[in-house]
């Protein structure tokens, strides 16, 4: 006697050993395409662009933390002769050694003297805080912040490398107006 269709025997004969399906939800599991950095791949281009091109700004050729900062009304052109030091620098101040409480008041005094003498462009030794420690650069790390609150500054940006690099900021100044 043979058993019926439908007998569980028959069935595990046909099909072996098999487990229960916890789910009844199918997943279907598809291929992500690799993430592509398309802002890199453009600034890499770009990079090759300008290297093909032959037109260094002396500017970028230093790494670092570089300073920089611009007040809308000024023009790129300006900034950007700011960032190359072709602005002749009428004076500057060097910051080394100072607490950053004597740098500040002393920075804040050569700016108000160089407002009320009509200079354009001063430069502003801060150091790179080498010998700093631990903490870093203790000048460096505010200079950008003092800088930004006086209405006189219009930009400021790292100097060059022959100027002092990362540890000097070209000052473009203005009225205050």
């Amino acid at each position: 006697m043979h058993p019926p269709d439908d007998d569980p025997d028959l069935f595990r004969r046909l099909h072996g050993d098999v487990k229960r399906v916890r789910s009844d939800k199918v997943h279907h599991h598809r291929n992500r395409p690799e993430p592509q950095a398309r802002f890199r791949r453009d600034d890499d281009e770009q990079v090759l662009s300008e290297s093909v091109s032959g037109q260094v700004d002396p500017a970028e050729l230093e790494t670092g933390e570089e300073l920089t900062y611009k007040r809308p009304h000024v023009r790129p052109a300006d900034f950007r002769k700011l960032r190359r030091g072709q602005f002749s620098i009428a004076e500057e101040i060097d910051l080394h050694g100072l607490s950053a409480d004597e740098a500040r008041a002393a920075l804040g005094e050569f700016l108000t003297e160089a407002v009320a003498r009509r200079l354009r462009c001063v430069r502003v030794i801060h150091g790179k805080g080498l010998r700093s420690g631990p903490t870093g650069p203790v000048i460096k790390r505010r200079i950008g912040r003092w800088l930004r609150r006086r209405d006189d500054v219009l930009a400021f940006c790292s100097a060059r490398p022959v100027d002092g690099g990362t540890g000097a900021v070209y000052v473009l100044l203005g009225s205050g107006s």
